[in-house]
C-alpha cells in the first residue's frame, strides 16, 4: 500500500516548491513528502490536477487547485491541467449525497471551452520548460475497451479496498446508495495518472483532500504497471472562520468567469472575508508574499477593512486581470466611501413594460436577485435594510417605476454590500 505521511510534520523542506506550498497552507497530505522533496530539488517535476466540466466555468472552491498550479509554475516545474471530457460522462461521486446528472457531448464541450478561458487567464500555457500543459482526458478514455481496461487495469485494483474510501462509504450510507457508473469513476481517474505518466512524464497529482482515495489508487496503478515512482499531495477543502463552504455566496456560487458573475461582484466577494479568514486567504488566493500576508492579516480594527481591500483587488488580478480589479476597486471606493452613483455597478435587465407599470418593492428586489423569495424581501424591507436610488425603503408595496430611474437605471442596495443597477431591457 502507498506510504502515507501528513507532511505538515515532515518538514524542513529544501525545495523552494514545498517550503512555499506548507508556508501558504496549502499542504493537507502527500504520499512521500521527503522523496517529493528530494525529486523537486533533483530537477523539474510535471504535476497535474483535473477539472471536471460540471459548468462552463469554475469557481472559487476550485481556485485552490488553479493556485497550486501556478505555484508549480512559479518555482520551474511543469504544471498539468486536466480537463475531464471523458470522466465528466460519469461523474465523480465523491462525498456527494446523490448522483450527478449525465451531460451530453455538446453540454460538455461548451463546458470545456469556458473552463479553459479561466484556466489560460490564470496560468502561462505553451511549450516552454514550465509553461502549463492543457489535457482532455476524453482523448484517450473514449477510445479504451471495456475488455481491455478490466483485464489490463481492474485486476489491480481491490474492491474491498475501494469500500474503505471515505468518499464512498459516504454514499453507501445514504439513502441513494452509489451507482455502477460513479463506481468506475476511481478507476478511470487512476488510468489518467498512468496515461499523464507515459505521455507527459507525470509524476505528482495534486488535489482537494476529498481525492485521496483516488490519488493514492493512481499512484498505486502506476507502480504496479510501470515499476515507476510517482507523488500525491492535498490542499485541504477550504471553509470560512463561521464554518461556511468556500466558493458560495449569498446570491450563489461565486463564479471565476466575468460571463457569470461581474467582476465587481468577484472583489465583493473577497471584500467581504470574515477578518480571521484576511491572512490565511491573502496566503493562498494572491501572490503577495508570506511575511506581507502574515502582516496584514494581523492588522485590527478599521486597518483589517484596507487589508481586505488588497486581498480582493490582488486576488481579482489574477483572476480578470489588473485593470479590471482596480476598476471594481475604484468602483467600490465610489459607492462606499464617496456615496456616489457607480455605472460600473452589477447590472440586471428586466421587461421596459413591467418598469414603466411599475412593481412593488418586494417584487423588484426578487426579481433583481437580491432577495431569494417575496418572504425575504419583505423581511428586508421591514429591517431597513432596502433602498432604492440610496434612499430606505420602508413600505414593502411601495410602487418602482422607470420614473424613479436616474440615468436610466434604478439602483437596489441590499444591505451595505450588495448594489446592483436595474436597466430596462432595450
Amino acid at each position: 500500500m502507498t506510504q502515507q505521511t501528513d507532511a505538515r510534520t515532515s518538514g524542513p523542506f529544501r525545495s523552494s516548491f514545498m517550503q512555499e506550498a506548507e508556508a501558504r497552507g496549502f499542504i493537507f497530505q502527500c504520499t512521500d513528502a521527503e522523496a517529493l522533496d528530494a525529486a523537486m530539488l533533483a530537477g523539474p517535476v510535471t504535476g497535474y490536477i483535473g477539472f471536471d466540466p460540471t459548468a462552463d466555468s469554475l469557481h472559487v472552491g476550485s481556485a485552490t487547485q488553479i493556485m497550486l498550479l501556478r505555484l508549480l509554475q512559479k518555482h520551474g516545474h511543469r504544471p498539468v491541467a486536466l480537463l475531464g471530457g471523458g470522466t465528466a460522462k460519469i461523474g465523480d461521486p465523491s462525498f456527494r449525497e446523490e448522483a450527478r446528472s449525465l451531460m451530453s457531448e455538446d453540454t460538455i464541450s461548451h463546458n470545456i471551452a469556458g473552463i479553459e478561458r479561466s484556466l489560460k487567464q490564470m496560468m502561462s500555457f505553451g511549450n516552454g520548460p514550465s509553461d502549463a500543459i492543457l489535457a482532455n482526458n476524453a482523448d484517450w478514455l473514449d477510445k479504451l475497451s471495456y475488455i481491455e481496461l478490466l483485464r489490463e487495469v481492474g485486476v489491480h485494483f481491490s474492491i474491498n479496498r475501494m469500500l474503505s474510501f471515505d468518499s464512498v462509504r459516504s454514499r453507501l450510507e445514504r439513502e441513494q446508495g452509489l451507482t455502477f457508473l460513479e463506481f468506475n469513476y476511481s478507476i478511470l481517474q487512476s488510468f489518467d495518472f498512468r496515461e499523464l505518466s507515459r505521455r507527459h512524464g507525470v509524476t505528482l497529482q495534486m488535489g482537494g483532500s476529498d481525492q485521496w482515495g483516488n490519488i493514492v489508487s493512481g499512484i498505486d496503478l502506476v507502480r504496479r504497471t510501470d515499476s515507476r515512482q510517482v507523488f500525491g499531495l492535498t490542499a485541504p477543502l477550504l471553509t470560512t472562520a463561521s464554518g461556511a463552504k468556500m466558493g458560495k455566496s449569498a446570491s450563489g456560487a461565486v463564479w471565476l468567469s466575468a460571463e457569470k458573475l461581474p467582476v465587481f461582484e468577484y472583489w465583493q466577494f473577497w471584500r467581504n472575508t470574515e477578518d480571521a479568514d484576511v491572512g490565511r486567504f491573502l496566503k493562498l488566493f494572491t501572490d503577495l508574499p508570506v511575511e506581507e500576508c502574515d502582516r496584514l492579516g494581523a492588522l485590527q480594527g478599521a486597518d483589517i477593512n484596507e487589508a481586505k481591500k488588497i486581498l480582493a483587488t490582488e486576488a481579482t488580478a489574477l483572476c480578470h486581470g489588473r485593470p479590471a480589479a482596480e476598476e471594481a476597486a475604484e468602483t467600490a471606493r465610489k459607492v462606499f466611501e464617496s456615496g456616489q452613483s457607480a455605472t460600473a455597478l452589477p447590472s440586471k435587465t428586466l421587461p421596459r413594460a413591467a418598469l414603466e407599470a411599475g412593481l412593488p418593492a418586494f417584487r423588484l428586489f426578487v426579481d433583481a436577485g437580491l432577495a431569494a423569495s417575496n418572504g425575504e424581501a419583505r423581511r428586508l424591507i421591514r429591517g431597513g435594510g432596502a433602498r432604492v436610488n440610496d434612499i430606505v425603503i420602508t413600505d414593502e408595496a411601495q410602487i418602482i417605476t422607470l420614473k424613479d430611474a436616474t440615468d436610466g437605471a434604478i439602483k437596489l442596495s441590499s444591505g451595505r454590500k450588495h448594489h446592483l443597477l436595474i436597466r430596462p431591457e432595450a
